[in-house]
């Protein structure tokens, strides 16, 4: 009789400290999705904000089905590729802007992050990561000052490298600029407006882009000029690329062309070369 108390006890004991070891877990795992979303996520999407780059995740468990989102969130490409008609609109209503695979993304994280997003008003809630803009209209001076940065003519405060080294505008000359990264002549447009557009410079999501500027990230006087020289090139009537890549492409004929020539005239110098050397044998010995 008195072991059968003890047992209890001691069962009791076990299940309040496992309840106990289980909140403290949730809270812990709460604190870790909250602190994943706002260095991975928020910088495209807002949580009772409005839509940014992606849409507004609020409520986004009562939208769509929650083993669903868990697939999408660890590789949104392959879903989009699979031909699921909900990743393809997703990407439509994001102008074709393909959600990057979050880093070290699982389920049980992603499950975290659905929890965290449902949990309703309170710490979930943000809007756009990054600094908060001036929507009036850019001026000539930030048009010419984010050019000069784009190509380098400046250098960013951090450090970083300017943004030619890896895209080019409608608006550069010469050869244009790096074909790493897409053109961001159109850019804004596609990013959902200049708040996305600075959401997205602030903080950028991208591996590439991330292993860069998460060292040396850009500075806010820098980010409005940048997005004024963006948005400069992209009511230029000029058609995209086409200039610069007729520069390179008569640039590489021209060089094979005289390359050819150059041949053909040290060719031609060696065969007279030998040519007179045999003669010149040839009277020896009749001689």
């Amino acid at each position: 009789m008195k072991s059968s108390r003890i047992f209890r006890i001691r069962t009791m004991a076990l299940t309040a400290i496992a309840c106990m070891l289980g909140q403290i877990f949730m809270v812990a795992d709460a604190q870790d999705a909250g602190d994943y979303f706002h260095q991975n996520c928020a910088m495209c999407h807002t949580v009772g904000g409005g839509r940014l780059i992606g849409p507004d995740l609020g409520g986004v468990s009562k939208r769509d089905d929650r083993a669903w989102l868990i697939q999408f969130l660890q590789d949104p490409k392959a879903k989009i590729d699979s031909g699921d008609p909900h990743a393809n609109q997703l990407l439509q209503d994001a102008n074709g802007v393909v959600m990057p695979t979050p880093p070290g993304m699982t389920p049980a994280l992603a499950d975290s992050i659905l929890s965290y997003l449902d949990s309703g008003p309170g710490a979930a809630q943000t809007q756009a990561a990054g600094p908060s803009l001036s929507e009036q209209p850019f001026t000539d001076a930030e048009t010419v000052l984010g050019r000069r940065f784009f190509v380098g003519q400046l250098p960013l405060a951090s450090g970083g490298p300017p943004c030619i080294s890896c895209h080019t505008l409608r608006t550069v000359g010469g050869l244009g600029g790096g074909r790493v990264g897409p053109d961001l002549t159109n850019e804004i447009g596609k990013l959902g407006g200049r708040r996305g557009a600075t959401a997205w410079l602030a903080s950028p999501p991208t591996t590439t882009m991330q292993a860069v500027f998460s060292k040396h990230p850009l500075a806010t006087e820098e980010i409005l000029p940048l997005l004024a020289a963006i948005d400069d090139a992209s009511r230029k009537e000029q058609p995209e690329g086409k200039t610069a890549t007729l520069k390179l492409s008569g640039f590489g004929c021209g060089g094979m062309l005289i390359g050819l020539v150059m041949l053909q005239v040290a060719w031609r110098r060696r065969f007279r070369s030998v040519r007179r050397s045999v003669i010149r044998a040839q009277l020896r010995g009749e001689q």
